[in-house]
């Protein structure tokens, strides 16, 4: 039977007994509430009324003695008719005593007082009548002898009544009490029996269940105490507490297996705070390490004062870290702890990654900091998990590695060009920097700086042609600072100026360094010979495709005809840095994107020529391209923003293209590593007449168009070209 049966049926136990009891109850109560009334309401009033009897009875003899004693006949008979009355009601009285009576000695005693009763009346009738004939003495001898005779008979005969009916009424009095003793008595002991019985049903269902729960709870306070989880209960039984024995006996299998599984992730924590090269700390409330550390933190830290310490002294003492940052770094772990996981996601970029710690002995160790939020099942972070790793080594190698990647993509540069042509662009390249520092020392801004800016202009032109990036990049950033100064943006400052130029030389020394010394290719260079002008510009041309690329545009062909005409070696470096120029522009400014191009019937390709002539006077150059020609309108409109010309002038086609030439003039929308600071045609004419030489546009097409396609036309000394076949020109 299981518990909850056994509660049932100590439930229906219950209202049975109260059932058993209250209907025991109500019938005895029915059963004495009837001997109640009987006694309240017939032996009781019987008795009063056998007790009236006595009374009536004088009244009667009281009236006869007066009707007796009465002065004339008429009194007699008024109280004749009153005795007679009077017997009536003694009568009915003594009637009414016959039917309550409830023994036969009570009937047998009314029945003689009845009896007694009419000799009474009779003996009082004769006495009347003596009375009423005027024989008052006989009527008082009567009176006196048969009258009081039948009145004490009579009065004996209601005592003896009376004494009946009152011990009838004090039985009956008895038998109710006793009744109700008796009710008392068992309804005592009915209830005194359920109370017993229920107590021992209860008491057997609470052994039952207490004892069984009592020994679970003495079983789970020695496993709390011992953090045994191998014990089990013995399970004797199948009810509700059999069953609970079973599921606490599976919990403490699955708690024992929860367990288990818990100690080795312990275990496997601990080992792995013991072996992993890292430093592993976590930072609980109030900013302070957790005692759980790695070991390996002691070596990265180099002390064993780690747990209960403040963090961020353990960590950012004797670091690199400012005490701005250290500031705001203590406030973004106190706004993580304690507060929602989301606020280390607000936080987390104030926390330092890497920091430089300088150790007792004066090392200085890269420690690489990893941050993680330990939140709660409520999403509260509880501690900060931070990860130290010393990277010394590792950021020593990455910088070796960066070096040597880097001094391979140096070596790459300078094995693309030919030692020829590598030796004389870093003579060029060493010539323009003399000059920028003399004129550094002996000008001032205003006539200077536009000398600045295109000797440094030409050495990034050719060294973006050989694919110098390093050198370009250097170079680049040197001519913005110079812009800069042009255009009134930077101050003038001798000292600044000298540092870039020593910053461009010292990038040049590396090539140079790299060429020479690791290389080998520092030996003697051919000289003296002429070269034909393909072959002087070669490092020019073959940059050109690399350009188009960057620029969007498709491959220029580039065609050359010399007539078999050589230039000798004194021009071919200032004919290199001023074709590279030329070319460059040709490239950015007057061959158009492939769609216009096709759009405008064109090949998608453009087209450069080259061609050269020789005669006593000069040696002739001209560059021309199929591009999109000289926008005159556009010249004239920049030169006058620019204040290249006067508001009011009036310059002719011609003059208006030599404007292109003016120092600071472009055409170009915006500023690129390629274009666009108005320096490159400037430069090339101060290469060319430096050579004595000279440059200008030829204008072509219809005469008065707004868009004229032209040719660059330089011209220098004759004895600069050679003719084929002309040995003593070549000899000398």
């Amino acid at each position: 039977m299981s518990i909850r049966q056994r509660i049932i049926l100590l439930v229906v136990l219950v209202f049975l007994a109260l059932g058993v009891i209250g209907g025991y109850a109500i019938v005895q109560a029915r059963s004495n509430s009837g001997q109640v009334r009987t006694v309240t309401d017939g032996v009781v009033p019987s008795a009063i009324k056998s007790v009236e009897l006595m009374t009536q009875l004088k009244d009667v003899q009281i009236a006869t003695l007066a009707m007796v004693a009465a002065p004339d006949n008429d009194t007699a008979r008024r109280l004749l008719d009153e005795v007679n009355a009077r017997k009536d009601g003694l009568q009915k009285a003594l009637a009414e005593q016959l039917a309550q009576a409830d023994s036969p000695a009570q009937s047998g005693l009314i029945k003689a007082a009845q009896e007694s009763l009419q000799n009474y009346f009779s003996s009082i009738n004769d006495t009347a009548q003596f009375k009423l004939a005027g024989q008052t003495a006989l009527a008082e001898a009567t009176m006196g002898a048969t009258v009081d005779q039948y009145l004490r008979e009579q009065g004996q005969m209601i005592d003896a009544v009376q004494v009946e009916k009152r011990r009838s009424k004090d039985a009956a009095i008895a038998a109710l009490n006793g009744e109700l003793t008796h009710t008392s008595t068992m309804l005592t002991a009915i209830s005194g029996i359920a109370v017993l019985a229920l107590g021992a049903i209860g008491w057997l269902l609470y052994r039952q269940v207490i004892h069984p729960i009592a020994q679970m709870e003495s079983k789970m306070t020695e496993i709390a105490a011992s953090q045994d989880f191998t014990h089990r209960l013995e399970v004797t039984r199948n009810d509700e507490i059999g069953r609970s024995m079973t599921a606490f006996n599976a919990m403490l299998q699955k708690i024992e297996e929860s367990t288990a599984l818990v100690r080795q992730k312990a275990a496997d924590i601990q080992a792995l705070l013991h072996h992993v090269p890292q430093g592993i700390l976590t930072v609980q409330a109030g900013g302070t390490v957790h005692p759980e550390f790695s070991d390996f933190l002691r070596t990265i830290l180099e002390t064993d004062e780690i747990a209960g310490r403040d963090a961020m002294a353990l960590v950012f003492d004797h670091t690199d870290l400012g005490a701005d940052l250290r500031a705001q770094t203590e406030a973004a772990l106190h706004a993580c702890l304690g507060e929602d996981a989301m606020n280390f996601e607000f936080n987390a970029h104030l926390l330092p990654t890497e920091v430089q710690r300088r150790m007792p002995d004066g090392r200085v160790k890269t420690l690489d900091l990893s941050w993680a939020p330990i939140a709660g099942d409520d999403g509260t972070i509880q501690r900060l998990l931070l990860c130290v790793r010393d990277v010394t080594e590792l950021r020593s190698l990455a910088r070796a590695a960066t070096a040597q990647r880097r001094e391979l993509g140096l070596i790459g540069e300078i094995l693309a060009v030919e030692p020829e042509k590598f030796h004389a662009f870093a003579e060029g390249a060493a010539h323009y920097l003399q000059e920028n520092a003399r004129i550094v020392e002996t000008h001032g801004q205003a006539e200077a700086v536009g000398l600045l800016f295109r000797n440094m202009h030409t050495i990034k032109g050719n060294a973006r042609t050989y694919g110098l990036q390093h050198l370009t990049e250097v170079v680049h950033r040197v001519e913005q600072h110079y812009d800069a100064v042009r255009s009134g943006r930077a101050a003038w400052v001798p000292d600044e100026l000298r540092a870039q130029i020593s910053e461009v030389r010292a990038a040049l020394d590396e090539y140079l360094h790299i060429h020479t010394a690791k290389l080998g290719r520092g030996g003697a260079v051919r000289r003296g010979e002429p070269e034909r002008i393909g072959e002087a510009l070669r490092g020019v041309i073959d940059a050109l495709p690399a350009l188009a690329v960057e620029l969007g545009k498709e491959e220029p062909h580039v065609a050359i005809e010399d007539d078999g005409i050589a230039v000798r070696p004194p021009v071919c470096g200032m004919l290199r840095d001023a074709f590279m120029h030329l070319l460059r522009n040709a490239v950015d400014h007057g061959i158009e994107p492939p769609l216009a191009r096709i759009a405008h019937g064109k090949p998608a390709a453009g087209t450069i020529g080259l061609t050269l002539a020789l005669d006593d006077d000069a040696l002739r150059i001209a560059l021309q391209d199929d591009g999109q020609g000289l926008d005159l309108d556009r010249i004239r409109a920049k030169a006058l923003s620019q204040g290249l010309l006067p508001a009011d002038a009036a310059p002719s086609a011609d003059g208006t293209a030599q404007l292109i030439f003016a120092p600071g003039f472009s055409t170009a929308e915006q500023v690129t590593e390629i274009s666009g600071r108005g320096v490159g045609m400037d430069a090339v004419r101060g290469l060319v007449e430096a050579e004595g030489g000279s440059i200008a546009i030829v204008l072509l097409g219809i005469e008065g168009a707004r868009v004229r396609p032209f040719r660059t036309v330089i011209t220098l000394p004759a004895r600069h070209g050679v003719r084929p076949g002309d040995k003593a020109l070549i000899a000398a």
